[in-house]
């Protein structure tokens, strides 16, 4: 899963980051308020740790905005050095899930964000398998089922055809993308971003009779739109 994180402080995201990636998910970090509100608006995150008091944009009002302005907002941690009891009735009232206040030990939060992050997936997605309409995925051994029929992809393939799966009809960046598959700057994977869509498109026949295409979203990036048949 995605995590963003907006704290002024880079010794903070760094660590927070440190944190999500040892629990197996993808973090990206921002010490600046318009950064974020940019990136959050383009691209889709799990989980969202903000912090109060970040440049360009307090907390306050980057919050108010995410409620507004996104068309599904996603689990809030908000992590400050405010401990007044006010600011934490603020902050929850408000519709923050959750409140930590600085300095956290690690284990603490690493627990707090696994919660979140549990609580907020979409059904099934920590199973071992998992089907979307007529496609069965195994994460075990990384396959897919499609008319009886067992396909085998890469790691890769497997990840990218699961990306693109869990958010259907949502369009994805090409930087998202290489990020969360490939971690790596986009103009490094590119190519390659390309060749594996061909390949996940063409070995799991995506195209109307089985509910599924994906679409080219020239200039931005690719979007799996889920079909009626």
């Amino acid at each position: 899963m995605r995590v963003v994180i907006a704290d002024d402080q880079p010794d903070v995201v760094v660590h927070l980051k440190e944190i999500i990636e040892e629990l197996g998910h993808d973090a990206v970090g921002f010490t600046d308020g318009e950064a974020f509100s940019d990136s959050i608006s383009r691209e889709t995150f799990d989980l969202v740790i903000l912090d109060w008091n970040i440049r360009s944009k307090n907390g306050t009002p980057l919050f108010n905005w995410m409620c507004k302005a996104l068309p599904k907002r996603p689990p809030v941690i908000i992590m400050t050095n405010r401990a007044a009891k006010r600011d934490i009735t603020e902050a929850l009232t408000a519709g923050a899930d959750e409140y930590i206040t600085k300095p956290e030990v690690r284990s603490v939060i690493a627990a707090r964000v696994s919660a979140l992050l549990h609580k907020s997936a979409p059904t099934g997605a920590f199973d071992t398998e998992v089907s979307y309409g007529l496609y069965l995925m195994n994460r075990l051994d990384q396959s897919v089922t499609l008319h009886g029929k067992t396909i085998l992809l890469t790691a890769k393939e497997f990840e990218l055809a699961e990306m693109f799966f869990k958010n259907a009809n949502r369009t994805l960046s090409r930087n998202n993308i290489i990020k969360t598959i490939w971690r790596t700057p986009e103009s490094m994977a590119s190519r390659t971003l390309d060749m594996h869509v061909s390949r996940v498109r063409s070995k799991l026949d995506l195209q109307l009779q089985n509910g599924f295409r994906i679409v080219t979203v020239f200039g931005y990036g690719y979007r799996l739109e889920s079909l009626k048949t």
